[in-house]
């Protein structure tokens, strides 16, 4: 990075677009349709704006910094985009850009049912909050922005506020947003507590004299703030709700970039504020991430609901994400900033790819859902044939999650399993160990990934319709289609070109305090096409010829063989009797198998309803019903009764308001001679 100091000029444009958005959003609220298309107009000339402005941050090398002070010495109005930073604000508005297109033909069907105005005006702050969130530089700014991000995106939660659920589900996300922001400040004040400053920048010399205790505590409190935001285990409880609760376009931001807000401010604080990091820091982000991954995956198997088994899935690739990063500050502590590089560089690519396949998959999803009106993966069936090109990108959102060639997830795993592998060789006994679990973890995550998305797929897209609006489902609108066609095309680009993303990437990664001295003949080579002796090696362009050679293989064998054989075609064999969609294979039964085996862990549960022709003898049944389903153990054995523990200690508190107003002067006195001897200590 050159280090020279660009005009914030450019960067307030993007925020001007979201401004007259949200503010003409409403002036047009009354008119559904013009509140709909001005609101996403602005929206995409403000995503698109901040995309080129990040795109040429990162070419140039050119750092945009700006401040102003206020009347309160402690609050400072402090930009500064680095290369970290414009490449969260160029994903944000990559994906916001995608989102607000596809909105034009989506937002349909909101039209006379729930305010447009009001869903344009949060959607833009909630697009404009995410890019200060990346671009702000004081712990106090970036608390005002990250505290928008989080209103914004709960009015947008609760905007289908008719439906019970999507209530319960905002308010859920609500709690426990604000209980990781108070970590998060928690955290802040530390930080100043340490360096008397609020500014990022200044904080790093601060630290220096700063004790391991104080340290440790700054990063648990980070890690819990910024963890629940992400999704990691046991912090998720929100996502799985609000995410499927949210309008589709909204959720593939929220899944794409904004839970990703939480892995870019551990990295800033890791590898930008830290100026070291522990051995235990590393391989407990190592672990998180294993345990997230895995289980992650496993509660999206046991889903039948489209947009939450997508939502799971986040929390799964949240966790591989961790797994790069926490291989990162494994290798820091050791004293290896090359190998630590590539650590970091793996987890910002699958950073990246998850955004693109994610969001692509939740525009499938919405594709889906607004034409059946469900989102009951059992009520799907056939809708290839109905809906050919969502299917078709739905299927490259699915083969890129599962990390199949030649698409993006695929390199990013893979160089996530290179970093760990190295942790394998350079690692003493118990890192060795932590190691071996993570790649496990991770092996175990790719297959029943697989095996969750050829469910997803085929229970939804093949076969025969299982319900009358499944077999009257028709293909979505245009602007629906162009946005799902785009990022079906990043998802194969990101991976066609991973040597030169993952240059792009490593530059990034070597611009932060803590990974400047890394050595460059250990990291110079990570191109995915040649890549040092200790390493495995991988070629795209070998890649694609193989699946070309391969696929003209299959073609000359089938006509070879078949070149003399007649086609005669038939009425199926139904044994008498008529085929109908109950003979098909449903979700339940072709993730069941798997469920059993991993029971212990996930705690299925089993309920038999039984109706019979005699009430009273109970001899002839006439239906039964068998419900299936999972036992929530975080709620069940954390949750629960943690907030049992609070009403009863809420019930005792609210005895000391008796009335008497001689007690409550009795209270301030006390509360004051407290602070006082607080204050002299």
């Amino acid at each position: 990075m050159s280090g020279v100091i660009a005009s914030p000029i450019a960067f307030f444009s993007t925020l001007c677009f979201f401004a007259v958005g949200s503010i003409g959003s409403l002036l047009f609220s009354r008119r559904d349709s013009v509140a709909a298309i001005w609101a996403n107009v602005f929206a995409v000339l403000g995503s698109l704006a901040s995309l080129i402005f990040a795109v040429n941050s990162l070419v140039t090398g050119k750092i945009v910094s700006f401040s102003y002070a206020s009347n309160f010495s402690i609050l400072s109005f402090t930009f500064r985009i680095d290369a970290l930073s414009a490449f969260f604000v160029g994903l944000i508005g990559l994906i916001a850009l995608m989102a607000s297109i596809y909105a034009f033909g989506y937002l349909k069907h909101y039209y006379q049912r729930y305010n447009l105005g009001v869903l344009g005006f949060f959607y833009n702050v909630f697009l404009a909050s995410l890019i200060l969130v990346a671009a702000a530089h004081n712990a106090i700014f970036f608390l005002l922005a990250w505290e928008t991000m989080s209103l914004a995106s709960f009015f947008l939660v609760i905007y289908e506020h008719r439906e019970e659920t999507n209530v319960a589900a905002g308010t859920l996300y609500l709690i426990m947003t604000h209980i990781g922001t108070a970590f998060i400040f928690f955290a802040f004040l530390l930080l100043y507590k340490a360096t008397g400053t609020f500014d990022f920048s200044a904080m790093r010399a601060g630290l220096a004299s700063s004790s391991s205790v104080v340290k440790g505590m700054i990063f648990l409190s980070a890690l819990f703030g910024f963890g629940a935001k992400a999704g990691i285990i046991p912090l998720h409880i929100w996502l799985p709700s609000a995410h499927p609760a949210a309008p589709s376009h909204v959720s593939a931001i929220m899944s794409g970039v904004m839970i990703k807000t939480g892995i870019y401010m551990l990295i800033r604080i890791c590898f930008f504020i830290m100026p070291s990091v522990p051995l235990w820091w590393g391989v407990v982000v190592l672990l998180l991430g294993a345990v997230s991954s895995l289980l992650g995956v496993l509660y999206a198997l046991s889903e039948h609901d489209l947009k939450r088994l997508l939502a799971f899935h986040s929390i799964e690739n949240i966790g591989i994400i961790l797994l790069g990063l926490g291989s990162a500050m494994i290798f820091l502590s050791f004293g290896l900033p090359g190998l630590a590089t590539i650590g970091l560089v793996a987890a910002l690519y699958h950073t990246m790819n998850h955004a693109t396949f994610k969001a692509l998959l939740f525009l499938g999803a919405g594709a889906v859902i607004s034409a059946t009106h469900t989102r009951n993966i059992e009520e799907y069936g056939g809708l290839i044939k109905r809906m050919p090109q969502t299917a078709l990108f739905f299927l490259i959102g699915a083969m890129a999650i599962s990390a199949l060639p030649p698409f993006n997830g695929f390199f990013s795993e893979w160089l996530t399993f290179q970093a760990m592998f190295q942790g394998v060789v350079t690692a003493g006994v118990f890192t060795k160990a932590v190691f071996i679990t993570a790649i496990g973890s991770l092996a175990f995550t790719g297959g029943l990934a697989a095996a969750c998305f050829v469910k997803a797929f085929g229970v939804t897209f093949l076969g025969r319709p299982r319900s009358i609006k499944a077999g009257n489902a028709p293909e979505v609108s245009g602007s629906m289609r162009i946005s799902m066609a785009v990022l079906s095309l990043l998802t194969l680009a990101f991976g066609f070109f991973s040597g030169m993303i993952s240059s792009i990437l490593k530059n990034i990664a070597l611009s932060l305090p803590n990974l400047e001295s890394a050595d460059t003949t250990t990291v110079m080579h990570i191109t995915f096409s040649a890549v040092t002796a200790v390493f495995a090696t991988i070629s795209m362009p070998s890649i694609l010829l193989f699946l070309a050679v391969g696929i003209m293989v299959a073609a000359v064998l089938t006509v070879f063989v078949s070149r003399r054989q007649k086609i005669i075609r038939n009425i199926t064999w139904d044994c008498g009797t008529n085929l109908t969609p109950r003979m098909e294979i449903t979700a339940t039964g072709f993730s069941r198998s798997i469920i059993t085996i991993f029971q212990g862990i996930l705690k299925p549960t089993k309920q038999m309803d039984v109706e019979y022709h005699d009430s009273e003898l109970r001899y002839f049944p006439k239906i039964g019903v068998v419900h299936l389903g999972l036992t929530d153990v975080y709620e069940r054995y954390f949750y629960r009764p943690a907030a049992h523990f609070f009403l009863k200690i809420s019930e005792q508190v609210k005895k000391i308001q008796n009335g008497n107003i001689n007690a409550y002067v009795s209270y301030v006195f006390i509360t004051l001679i407290v602070l006082l001897i607080a204050f002299a200590i």
